[in-house]
Formats: structure tokens, sequence, C-alpha cells
């Protein structure tokens, strides 16, 4: 197989297993109401899934370096399958059983997807495949499948029950195994066991590598906002927005599908002129188009129209944001700390997430609707905007021992 059908195989395997993961989005919670009937039980699996995901991103990646980047993804995806099996067919074990199985899967699905992305690098390098083009194609079939996964759930679970449809889940781990352990053979120096090191030591390593970096936290810090403040909207602000001005939930869906068509329309047009824009100003300039304006939009105007375009526009800026951290961290951090290092920056740019749920459910309650988008506005705002301070302004997007060959590394 040529090194441009290994990428192929790779990135089609990685948003298959979170095609997979979309779908359990919504069986899971179904599977918790069906047998409990609880709705807090059903945010108990959310999280019980959720942090160990987080955690592990950070902390599993020394053992993922031990063990070789590619046999770790295909014992983290095999496992997987093997507890959404468990989770699909043994209900009564009962709610704690549940909860630690899918903690497990959350545990082993945060190893397996930073490990998957960490093995991109080396196989497009072997491909000849420009890093930037393959975060901006890898953002935009990944905001595809987010979209269409959930309906996808809600549609399996409606025809089949939520036990096969947990059982398809497990199958979309299944396959992402199967086609990265038969398909899949990166360059062994990149992705082969790594030289012993002790956990701690080789962990503390990544976290000096990114604490070294002020260009790459400060994007960071800038996703892990930008997260809060959507989270924040799609929770909290944007259905009371909807109830309060609309009087019906028909606007919620028209909102969030307005924001995911601009996201999908701008990385189109990212990814055919990414090459030749500047980037950290391109990074900076839709960082600041995809937070703040649909905030304030929703604060100052009750015309669906004019929040309807503004939210499309918002759409279009967040598009460059994320492939151009994956391409910075790509290019300017060395090839044996990639593993540790995408971790760690996966789980400080989630972080914003959970938090973001909470405050705006806080701040709509304690400011009222339109005060607390104006504050969570104008916070979006200011962080944004932190990377245009002179400190944090990068002469070039790459390490120059690091950088990748073929790349462009000036900003």
């Amino acid at each position: 197989m040529t090194p441009r059908r290994e990428l192929t195989v790779l990135v089609a395997a990685d948003l298959i297993s979170n095609l997979g993961s979309r779908i359990s989005v919504v069986a899971l919670p179904w599977l918790v109401l069906e047998t409990t009937g609880s709705p807090a039980k059903m945010g108990a699996v959310a999280a019980a899934e959720t942090l160990p995901y987080l955690l592990s991103s950070a902390l599993g990646t020394p053992w993922a370096d031990r063990i070789g980047l590619r046999r770790t993804a295909i014992l983290a995806d095999a496992g997987s399958a093997g507890l959404m099996v468990a989770v699909a067919l043994t209900p009564w074990l009962g709610f704690g059983a549940l909860l630690a199985l899918v903690a497990l899967v959350g545990a082993l699905r945060g190893v397996g997807d930073r490990v998957k992305q960490a093995m991109f690098r080396p196989v497009a390098e072997a491909a000849g495949v420009r890093l930037i083009r393959l975060t901006s194609v890898y953002d935009g079939l990944g905001r595809l499948v987010t979209l269409l996964g959930a309906g996808l759930g809600g549609l399996l679970v409606w025809w089949f029950g939520v036990t096969q449809a947990l059982l398809i889940d497990a199958a979309s781990f299944a396959a992402c195994a199967l086609l990265v352990g038969l398909l899949v053979r990166p360059p062994a120096a990149a992705t082969g066991p790594a030289a012993p090191e002790g956990y701690l030591r080789a962990l503390a390593g990544g976290f000096r590598h990114l604490g070294r970096d002020r260009m790459l936290l400060t994007m960071l810090l800038v996703i892990s906002a930008l997260n809060m403040a959507v989270n924040a909207s799609i929770a909290v602000y944007i259905p009371l927005w909807v109830a309060d001005v609309l009087r019906g939930p028909a606007g919620l869906g028209l909102l969030l599908g307005a924001f995911s068509a601009g996201a999908l329309l701008g990385n189109l047009l990212f990814t055919a002129y990414a090459p030749r824009l500047p980037r950290y100003l391109t990074f900076v300039v839709g960082a600041a188009l995809g937070g703040a304006p649909r905030l304030l939009v929703l604060a100052l105007s009750e015309e669906l129209a004019v929040v309807l375009a503004v939210t499309f526009a918002s759409g279009i800026g967040i598009a460059a944001v994320n492939p151009l951290l994956g391409v910075a961290i790509y290019e300017r951090v060395p090839a044996a700390l990639q593993t540790r290092v995408i971790g760690l920056a996966g789980s400080l740019a989630f972080a914003g997430l959970p938090l973001g749920a909470l405050l705006g459910g806080w701040s709509a309650t304690a400011l009222g609707l339109a005060p607390a988008l104006l504050v969570m506005a104008a916070f979006s705002l200011v962080v944004t905007l932190l990377p245009l301070l002179p400190g944090l302004r990068p002469q070039s997007t790459a390490a120059p021992a690091e950088r990748a060959p073929g790349v462009v590394g000036r900003a």
C-alpha cells in the first residue's frame, strides 16, 4: 500500500471511531433512562466517560510511547470495542458496573485518540502531504462527523433499539483497530516503542516542553476559552434566547445548524487557501470571529435573520483555529515528545467544555441572559486578542531543528 493510501486509511479509521463515539453520546443516556429512569444517573454516566477521557489524554501517553503508538492505537480500540459490547449486553450488572465500564472506555478512548493524532505526522511526511492540508481536512471531516453522528445515533436507537446502537458503536472501534492493524505501517522509528524511561520523568518532559513554549500555551488558552464560550452557548445561552425571543424550539436547530454550516464552509475555504495565509494572524482573526460576535448578537438583537447571519460568520472564522493549532504542535514539538504534548494539549483545550456549561448556567441565573452574554463576549474578546501581545508573537511557527520537510514554517 502506498504511503498516501496509508494516510487515508489512518484518517478514515479515526473518523469511523469518532462516529461511533458520537452514536454512543445519544445511546448511552438512553440506555440509562430505560434502565433507571433517572436524569441524575444520565449525567453521572456522561461524567464517568468524560473525566477519564481527559485524564488519560494527558497522563496515559508516556505508557503509549513505551508500548509503541501503532500497538497502543490497536489495543485501545480493540479494548473499547470489547467494553462497549459488555455495556450493550449486560445492563443487568447494575448501574455501578455500567459506570466502571464507561469510565474504562473513556480512558482507552483518551489514549487512543491522542496516539492516532500523533501518528498523523510521520505518516503524512512519508506520504509527502503538507501538515497544514492534513490538519485542515481532518478538522473539516471531524466537524462533519460530529454534525451527522448525533442525528445518526438517534435514528439508530429509534430503528434498532439502544442495544443494537451500542453494538454498532463497538463495531466502529473494532473496524478502527482492524484498519490500523492490517493496513497502516508507519515508519517504525517514529511510532515504535521508545527507549525505556521512567513514567514520571517521561510525563514531566512533556510538561516542561509545553511550559517553555509560550506560543503554544497561548493558543491552547485561547481554544480552551472558546470551548468554554461555545459550550455555554450550546448548553444555556442559545436555548434561553430561543425560548425568550422565539417562544419555541424550532430556532434552536437553526442556530446550531448555522454555526456548523459556517464552520464547514470555513473549513473548505481554509483548506484551499491555508498555505498562502499568515498562520498566526489567521489564528487570531479566526478566534476573534468565532467567539465574541455570536455572543454579542444574542445580547443585542432579537432579529433571527441577523443572529443567524452573525452565527454563520462566526462558524466560518472558527474553522481555522483547530487546524492551525494542530500544525503548530506538529512543527514545534520534537517527535519524541509529540504524543505527550498532544495529550496534554488535548486535555487543556477540552477543559473549557465542562466549565463553560457550569459558568453559563450560573451567569444566566445570577446576571440575566443579556448581561451574562455581554460578560462572556468581553471575556472571549480579551482572551482571543492575547496572542497579539508583543511577547507572545512568534517569529516562526516551527522550531528550526524540528521543522517538517515541505511545510511552510513562517507565521
